[in-house]
């Protein structure tokens, strides 16, 4: 069904011509990763601001998000992983991010088995261990910086690509040793372990974690308005939340659209940051921040032969001009 109705989006589209008077359009997101856009997504806010039909496709990871886009089966992203951009932009697909959806330090981590009783002091002991890692994530490029920091050989390690959920269930079932992911992935591996540092701990190593909302260039140029239009609903919604009036209202509607309830998606939404646009457009994020930090991420995956190779700079994967565009609306 999800595949589905992502074709039919994209087949809407390129009708179309992908010109700027789209009827609709198809963004992607994340189940179990509750966000104030889904209170206006729910709400039918981002079709009547923007004068489309925005369908909503869930996915996985945010590698999928990257092939999804590459096809055409969708034009926005929200909350993509930094990670799975640069994974992206630097084997040559040609995205952009468009503004910083979320930071989440304390919401992206790896889990240890609890039988193992590892903890930073003893870790490595998880030489030799095997363990479930969403290749080209925030979450693996947060596992190969623990490693590297605890001087873990990831060459003795077993090493398993599974989504969250998969990875969840996993170490639940006690078929690995580790698992690294997020959300209410992240939730229940920690029933069955441990952390190894805290979000604070992985800050002060320069693990950053924040996801973006990103799309197609050649798309986003030919249809900036729109875009635009998008980001001031997506920011109008993180202000509103902003206000805790207005959680007893929006908290049950978010719940839903993620899948989650309430109890759970305030424990989630709690430990998020949401950026103002003023913020976003400051040096350390979107002013240089953010595109310094993709090329220490590219770096690192480099290193650990992840991928092929780095770009020489990530500037040219940062567009604000629709985000300025929408602090003007």
């Amino acid at each position: 069904m999800i595949r589905k109705t992502a074709l039919m989006g994209a087949a809407a589209v390129l009708a179309l011509g992908a010109a700027a008077s789209a009827e609709e359009i198809t963004v992607g997101y994340f189940l179990e990763w509750p966000m104030p856009f889904e209170y206006a997504k729910q709400m039918g806010t981002y079709d009547e601001e923007m004068g489309v039909t925005v369908n909503w496709v869930s996915f996985d990871t945010g590698t999928a998000m990257s092939a999804a886009m590459a096809s055409g089966d969708v034009q926005l992203s929200v909350s993509q992983g930094v990670p799975p951009f640069v994974v992206a932009a630097s084997a040559g697909q040609d995205l952009q991010i468009l503004d910083v959806a979320v930071s989440y330090s304390d919401n992206d981590n790896c889990v240890v088995a609890e039988a193992l009783e590892i903890d930073k002091d003893s870790a490595a002991e998880l030489e030799g261990k095997k363990v479930a890692v969403p290749l080209g994530t925030a979450a693996h490029y947060g596992f190969l910086k623990q490693m590297t920091h605890f001087g873990v050989d990831i060459s003795t390690m077993d090493i398993v690509d599974m989504a969250p959920p998969d990875g969840a269930a996993a170490i639940a079932q006690g078929a690995v040793d580790m698992a690294c992911g997020w959300g209410g992935s992240l939730r229940r591996m920690k029933e069955h372990g441990n952390v190894l540092l805290t979000g604070a701990e992985k800050e002060e190593l320069g693990i950053l974690v924040f996801d973006v909302t990103s799309g197609p260039a050649s798309w986003v140029a030919e249809n900036s308005d729109l875009v635009a239009k998008f980001l001031k609903v997506t920011a109008d919604a993180n202000a509103m939340w902003a206000d805790e009036a207005n959680h007893a209202e929006m908290l049950p509607v978010i719940a839903k659209d993620a899948g989650m309830d309430e109890d759970a998606t305030m424990a989630t939404i709690s430990t998020f940051i949401f950026p103002t646009v003023e913020e976003q457009m400051t040096a350390k994020w979107l002013g240089g921040g953010a595109q310094e930090f993709m090329k220490g991420v590219a770096d690192v995956f480099v290193a650990a032969g992840s991928i092929d190779g780095a770009l020489d700079s990530y500037d040219s994967t940062v567009n604000t001009g629709p985000l300025e565009s929408a602090a003007g609306m």
